[in-house]
């Protein structure tokens, strides 16, 4: 099966699963219900949150390997990686700004998804004989609900999600946008920070948690800068890119440049897909990096959780999403080289002007385009009698090479596909995607064409400490399922996973990502709703608990 083939045979897939609309209001239907069922905590708690990460309620003799604020971060950079720099670009350009509007909406409500998660997982953690901390969904699961199947199936998807969320994306990531700004070979990015991943998850948990806690803070503020210097060189632009986010919400984001439009179930289905990829709030992920932390009562860390998906979407995606919108990068063509599986050639000259109703509809509802068959004829790199679309748009300028020179002869095509690709490129204008467009926006900004660097230098921070922490929830889950000394053998072959990820297909690894994002979802709301009761019963055990050793109300 070649790349593309099974391109499309994982996204049918996920079709079905992620991408589909019940998971979608599945996921956000948890967020509303919690959200109302105990009334608003994202909101009432907001402020006491911020007083548990600094310290405020903490008192000596509580279990745990790591501080409230060391779990934050080890969960933030699980959370804040590609899904922020790639991860908007991807929703804008498949839903349009409207797209951004649902990312923001998922983060609120997640806000409230993932303080239940959290406070659950710590609640029913459990201790080794060497008093280390072993916890996740996959505990309350066995431990309150006795249901150890769904336990057993939800630490099985965890393990495919740290390959699909955590690892395969973030290098490969990685390694494109070092490629298109420095010129290194994927390869060697992906030799060099195997090793250095390797040397770190080693450690455990307590040398994940010294990384991430000093990490985190420096490329969170490296990335802000350079994003708000390309946000106040275009501010001209800040209000339409405000008004742009909500214009378009409830009819779907409109054409506009090379962007052919998007209905409001793809604008809606996209951003909240996205969204989750960004904050995981539901996935059960981050519950795992809690459960370590050092907390007299469950709910507390709950309450650092909330502040999660408000750093990592609202206030991180926030900014990506205004830079791509306030620089225009978004809907213009950019010079770039072509990905096999997000291209198809169709027959005859299309143009914007006259075929964009047909584009339009072949993009967001599965409508009939002519795709070209037979005998493509090349000459001096021209290809003749066909339209090429890439990355959803009509691309314009496009060359065929074989290795440094033009192509001049035959190609075979079925069903829009090229037969055969190895050793032919692509060459052309058309609308870019994910880390590249992020770095396209950045060279708009104070910095001129060195803001591209700042996209590359924070994707590599970003994306290796959202791979150093995921590492840790699959041994995690691997260690409830196997045993602790089964544990070396799921690094090793995270740390190669890891490594050959660097040279795979882009589109390939997004659609796997969303894949394992629902396999690990899923169980986890099933298990966060039928607690419910206990969930609340918690908060009020938890007021008592203030009142009474630190004479405070929320």
């Amino acid at each position: 099966m070649d790349l593309v083939r099974l391109n499309d045979f994982l996204a049918t897939i996920d079709g079905y699963i992620g991408g589909s609309s019940w998971f979608v209001f599945a996921l956000l239907g948890s967020g509303v219900f919690f959200t109302i069922y105990l009334k608003f905590p994202q909101i009432r708690y907001f402020s006491h949150a911020i007083a548990v990460v600094r310290g405020k309620f903490d008192r000596k003799g509580a279990k745990g390997d790591t501080s409230h604020f060391q779990s934050l971060t080890t969960a933030l950079s699980g959370t804040v990686g590609t899904g922020n720099i790639a991860g908007v670009a991807f929703a804008i350009h498949l839903g349009g700004p409207a797209a951004l509007f649902w990312m923001l909406v998922t983060a609120a409500l997640g806000m409230t998804t993932k303080f239940v998660e959290v406070t659950l997982s710590h609640k029913y953690r459990e201790f080794a004989a060497d008093g280390t901390v072993s916890g996740g969904p996959m505990y309350y699961m066995k431990n309150k609900l006795g249901m150890k199947w769904m336990a057993g199936l939800f630490a099985v998807a965890a393990i495919i999600s740290s390959f699909g969320t955590g690892n395969m994306p973030q290098v490969n990531s990685i390694a494109s946008s070092l490629k298109a700004t420095f010129g290194i070979e994927e390869i060697v990015t992906g030799a060099v920070l195997s090793v250095l991943l390797g040397l770190i998850i080693l450690g455990g948990i307590k040398r994940i948690a010294a990384v991430t806690e000093k990490l985190v803070p420096m490329m969170a503020v490296i990335y802000v800068v350079g994003a708000l210097s390309v946000i106040i060189m275009n501010y001209e632009n800040i209000i339409p890119s405000f008004i742009s986010i909500f214009a378009d919400v409830f009819s779907g984001s409109a054409a506009s440049g090379g962007f052919l439009g998007a209905t409001i179930a793809y604008a809606f289905n996209r951003g909240v897909n996205r969204g989750l990829f960004s904050n995981e709030a539901g996935q059960g992920s981050a519950p795992i990096a809690h459960a370590a932390a050092k907390a007299e009562h469950p709910v507390s860390e709950g309450m650092v959780a909330i502040l999660e998906p408000f750093i990592d979407t609202i206030v991180i995606c926030s900014i990506t999403g205004l830079t791509l919108l306030s620089s225009g990068v978004w809907n213009e063509k950019h010079v770039n080289d072509f990905s096999f599986s997000d291209m198809l050639l169709v027959e005859g000259e299309l143009n914007e002007e006259t075929d964009a109703s047909v584009l339009f509809d072949y993009f967001n509802s599965n409508g009939d385009i002519n795709e070209f068959s037979g005998d493509l004829v090349v000459t001096d790199g021209i290809p003749r009698g066909i339209t090429v679309l890439h990355a959803r748009s009509i691309a314009e300028e496009v060359t065929i090479s074989n290795g440094e020179t033009l192509f001049t002869g035959v190609l075979t095509v079925d069903n829009g596909r090229l037969q055969n690709p190895s050793g032919y490129s692509f060459r052309g204008k058309s609308l870019v995607h994910s880390a590249p467009l992020t770095a396209i926006a950045f060279n708009k900004g104070l910095f001129g064409d060195y803001g591209q660097y700042i996209v590359a230098i924070g994707l590599l921070l970003f994306a290796f400490s959202t791979a150093i922490s995921w590492s840790y929830y699959g041994g995690r889950s691997v260690t409830y399922l196997f045993g602790v000394e089964y544990v070396k053998y799921y690094r090793i072959l995270y740390v190669i996973g890891f490594f050959l990820a660097a040279i795979i297909d882009t589109t390939i690894i997004w659609t796997f990502a969303g894949i394992a994002i629902a396999l690990m979802t899923i169980p986890n709301l099933l298990g966060i709703f039928l607690l419910r009761k206990d969930m609340k019963k918690s908060i009020e055990e938890y007021k008592e608990h203030l009142d009474k050793n630190f004479q405070t109300k929320i």
